[in-house]
C-alpha cells in the first residue's frame, strides 16, 4: 500500500506535469478553447484527477487519464485530492479491510475451536490433579498416623497373638491339672482310678 502511494507521488516527477483535482461538489467543462469561451464538450465531476500541461493565470491547458486534452479554469482545480476523492478510497480500503477481517476470522475459527476444547479439557484436567492432590494429602497423613501407631506400640505384642497364647496356658493348664489330679489318685489308691 505505502510502495502504491510512493509511486502514485512520484509519477507526477517523472512525468515533469503537475496533477490536480477537480474541487468538491463540482462539475467543470473541458473546453477547446483556450479561454474557455466555447461550449465545453465534456463534464468533469468533482474529484477527477488530471495532468496539467500548461497553465496561466485563469487558464490551464490539461490532459485526462485517458488521453483527452482541453482547457478549464484554474480557480476550480486543487493541488490535493478532494474530500469525495479521500472518502472513497477510504470507504474502499475499509471495505477490503472488513472482508480480509472476515476471512482471518473464517480462517481462525477451527483453530480457536481447538483452543476452546483445549482449554476446557486442562481445566478439567486441572480439577482432576487438585482432587487427586487433596487425596494424596488425606493418604499422607493417614499413614503419618499409622507409622505413629506402629511407633507407639513397637514392642507389644498383637492381641490375637495374645489370646491364642492365653488359651493355649489355659488349656494347657487345665489338661495339667487332670493329668496332676489323676496321679494324685493314682498314687493314693494304689494305681487303680477312682472317679
Amino acid at each position: 500500500m505505502r510502495s502504491l502511494c510512493a509511486i502514485l507521488l512520484l509519477l507526477p516527477l517523472l512525468a515533469a506535469a503537475e496533477t490536480a483535482y477537480v474541487t468538491d461538489n463540482l462539475r467543470l467543462g473541458l473546453h477547446q478553447a483556450e479561454d474557455t469561451s466555447d461550449r465545453a464538450f465534456r463534464m468533469l465531476e468533482s474529484g477527477q484527477a488530471l495532468e496539467i500541461l500548461s497553465r496561466d493565470r485563469n487558464y490551464a491547458n490539461v490532459q485526462l487519464p485517458d488521453g483527452v486534452q482541453g482547457y478549464v479554469k484554474v480557480a476550480y482545480l486543487v493541488d490535493e485530492k478532494p474530500a469525495k476523492l479521500i472518502v472513497a478510497e477510504t470507504i474502499a480500503e475499509r471495505d477490503a479491510l472488513v472482508a480480509e477481517l472476515e476471512e482471518t476470522r473464517q480462517a481462525f475459527a477451527g483453530p480457536a475451536a481447538t483452543i476452546q476444547g483445549l482449554k476446557d479439557e486442562a481445566a478439567e484436567l486441572t480439577s482432576k490433579l487438585d482432587v487427586a492432590e487433596s487425596q494424596i494429602a488425606e493418604l499422607q497423613e493417614e499413614n503419618a498416623n499409622i507409622q505413629g501407631m506402629k511407633e507407639r506400640y513397637k514392642g507389644s505384642l498383637p492381641l490375637s497373638w495374645v489370646s491364642g497364647a492365653t488359651a493355649v496356658c489355659l488349656i494347657g493348664g487345665f489338661l495339667l491339672g487332670l493329668w496332676w489330679v489323676d496321679r494324685r489318685s493314682r498314687k493314693r489308691h494304689g494305681g487303680i482310678r477312682i472317679y
